[in-house]
């Protein structure tokens, strides 16, 4: 099925005549190759000792694919007098529609004799019956003697027959290709042979080149993002008020596009096989103004083998000349970003999901980069062998990338190689490169996302501020008031206790959650193992802090008897130790995910006086508690309250405790990282 039978199904036959020789050429390269093959077929049947000749690149130029064509001379053979040829039927289909092909643009023009249609319809109806099961046509995949010489005889005989079976001195589907060749050479003779900026062009007007030229100066821009792929051939012509400009896109014979402008409106009718890439040409053509105004399902048992596919039509209506030219220019620059635009989302789903998928393709379009050079430099296999690259320790055997790095960072660095594959590429840079620049870009991705440090670091956030909250609301008497003032304003201070327990508790689920995400990198990374196991170990301090607040709000509910100064400063004491605890620790943190090959004797020695101030802060709360203690036990008498007040001072020095098991982990964390790196 040609190309040219979507554009009749739009409607604009004026369009189809040049599109139609183009084709009735290709054909008539397609019928001398299968008339030639067969004639070799015959001469190897003769002298089956001799070698059959090969085929296969003129085939290829031809472009017949499959070995079919090149076998048949090898596999004909006589059989009581007759040729023999496995395959016949075949060919001999080949050969009634490659002869429709050549034939249509003759029988389509007015002037076209009698003669000639009588022996094309004559010759389609003989070779259907070629090469027919035996019911249907004795012999099979048989041809006599005479039914050979009908099929290749170029003898021109003063008279044509045409009720019957030709005979030898009659017409013969060779003499008939000749003549269909010779009008058509004079048929395209008539039409103009101009091409402006690469368009085929005729019949137009002086004002229609500007036109044909914007459209083929937005086209020719992005053309080269195609590479070698067939496809974006362009015809133009005046069909009344009208310019009419065709566009093939690619090779399947239902994705075509037609424009129609007059005025300073463009109408333009576009059909896909693939719904998806439907509604992503539309969102392509939304910046210029695309007003849809008709999209629907269609059926035609002459185009994309008889299944539905999509027919829109969009407006453009342009304010001037200028703004006409512009939409022009901005729809032939959409174009090429359809051609293999499926084949590009499929090899992005192992990576992405759908959705995503067909972000990365707008975007790459949006950039004027396209998909091309990456499916050319190796499409989701360069890759796969970056991902397998990075190790086991990133990537463990059926990981999608946007579950390692997340959706976000999956589709920007995915975007990032389909980019850097176009500029590659349209450098004249080598495949192998892309490969090695794709390694390269997925490395630099990992560091700057996959570091367990980002884990770490969020979570010793939530540690700090739980330890501020706590060490502010001892200090501001938050718990117990003294003082008559301040015991009159209990009931505000039992409710910024209240509060403080509240955001607490927030604080901690949320630091829970960075542990479970660390946990599920660790089941998929080894390498994260560590850093889950530091955060597992870190949570006890959250959990610690979050405790000390809520007893802090039971405390301000009117159990706070026998508070004193020393009790308050002591507990005010062992939370701003806490507190400093953190603060050394986040400052380890930011220095050991620097330590490795670029970092100095000094940044290890900030670690170590980092890590060395959480374990005096640890020992500090220990005296602390200790002090605490006594004094809750000389001042308290009641119980509920002595109870609550020991039980604050133990949790803020468990946190302190667990400050220093994280610090430790924290330092086989550095150790192996700096390790890693140097």
């Amino acid at each position: 099925m040609q190309k040219s039978d979507a554009v009749a199904a739009m409607g604009k036959s004026t369009l189809l005549l040049p599109a139609w020789i183009h084709a009735a050429l290709a054909a008539n390269d397609r019928l001398k190759l299968y008339l030639t093959v067969l004639q070799a077929a015959a001469a190897h049947a003769e002298q089956p000792a001799t070698e059959p000749p090969d085929f296969g690149r003129e085939a290829a130029a031809a472009g017949i694919e499959g070995r079919w064509l090149r076998e048949l001379p090898a596999a004909a053979s006589r059989v009581e007098g007759a040729l023999l040829m496995p395959g016949l039927q075949r060919l001999a289909r080949h050969l009634a529609e490659d002869l429709g092909v050549m034939a249509r643009p003759l029988l389509e023009v007015p002037d076209t004799g009698d003669d000639l249609r009588e022996r094309v319809k004559h010759w389609s109806g003989w070779l259907g019956t070629l090469g027919a099961p035996a019911a249907e046509q004795p012999g099979g995949e048989t041809l006599r003697n005479g039914q050979l010489r009908a099929l290749t005889s170029g003898k021109r005989a003063d008279k044509h027959r045409h009720d019957g079976a030709p005979g030898e001195d009659d017409d013969s589907l060779h003499l008939l290709v000749m003549d269909l060749h010779k009008q058509l050479n004079h048929l395209a003779g008539t039409l103009s042979g101009e091409v402006v900026d690469g368009a085929h062009v005729w019949q137009l007007l002086p004002a229609d080149r500007a036109r044909v030229t914007a459209f083929m100066r937005g086209l020719n821009r992005t053309a080269p993002l195609k590479f070698d792929h067939p496809g974006l051939d362009t015809a133009a012509t005046r069909d009344g008020a009208r310019l009419l400009l065709q566009n093939d896109i690619g090779t399947n014979d239902a994705h075509v596009l037609v424009l129609q402008v007059e005025g300073t409106t463009i109408t333009l009718h576009y059909s896909d096989l693939h719904r998806a890439r439907f509604a992503f040409f539309q969102a392509l053509l939304a910046p210029f103004g695309a007003q849809w105004t008709e999209t629907q399902s269609k059926v035609d048992a002459a185009l994309n083998e008889g299944r539905a596919y999509t027919f829109g039509t969009a407006r453009f209506e342009c304010a001037g000349t200028a703004a006409l030219d512009d939409a022009l220019e901005g729809i032939g620059s959409r174009i090429v970003f359809l051609i293999d635009w499926n084949r590009a989302r499929k090899r992005l789903l192992p990576f992405v999901g759908k959705a995503e998928a067909i972000d990365i393709l707008r975007e790459v379009a949006r950039c004027d980069a396209g998909h091309m050079a990456w499916l050319k430099a190796g499409g989701e296999q360069i890759v796969f062998a970056a991902m397998q690259a990075a190790g086991e320790d990133a990537f463990r055997i059926g990981d999608r990338l946007d579950a390692v790095l997340g959706p976000p960072d999956a589709r920007a660095f995915l975007v990032e190689v389909l980019c850097q594959a176009s500029r590659a590429l349209l450098a004249g840079q080598p495949l192998a490169l892309v490969a090695d620049e794709t390694r390269m870009l997925l490395a630099r991705r990992m560091r700057q996302h996959g570091s367990e440090f980002d884990l770490i670091e969020e979570h010793a956030a939530y540690c700090q501020a739980l330890a501020q909250a706590v060490s502010d609301g001892l200090a501001h008497d938050v718990v117990a008031p003294s003082g008559k003032a301040e015991r009159d304003a209990a009931g505000e201070a039992g409710k910024s206790a209240h509060n403080l327990a509240a955001r607490a508790k927030v604080w901690e689920r949320q630091a829970d959650h960075l542990v479970m995400r660390a946990r599920d990198h660790a089941r998929r990374q080894r390498r994260w193992q560590p850093a889950a196991r530091l955060l597992e170990l870190s949570d006890d301090i959250a959990d610690a802090l979050e405790e000390a607040a809520f007893l802090m709000s039971l405390i301000a509910e009117d159990h706070h008897q026998g508070w004193n100064a020393d009790i308050r400063h002591l507990l005010g004491k062992l939370a701003q130790t806490v507190l400093s605890a953190t603060q050394e620790h986040v400052k380890a943190l930011a220095i050991a995910r620097q330590l490795g090959a670029g970092s100095d004797a000094a940044d290890g020695d900030a670690f170590l006086a980092a890590s060395w101030n959480v374990l005096r802060a640890e020992r500090e709360c220990d005296e602390l508690l200790r002090a605490a203690r006594r004094a809750i036990l000389a001042a308290i008498r009641d119980a509920g309250a002595l109870m609550l007040a020991n039980d604050l001072a133990i949790a803020l020095e468990l946190a302190s405790d667990r400050l220093l098991v994280a610090g430790y982990a924290l330092r086989d964390v550095a150790f192996g990282q700096a390790g890693a790196q140097g």
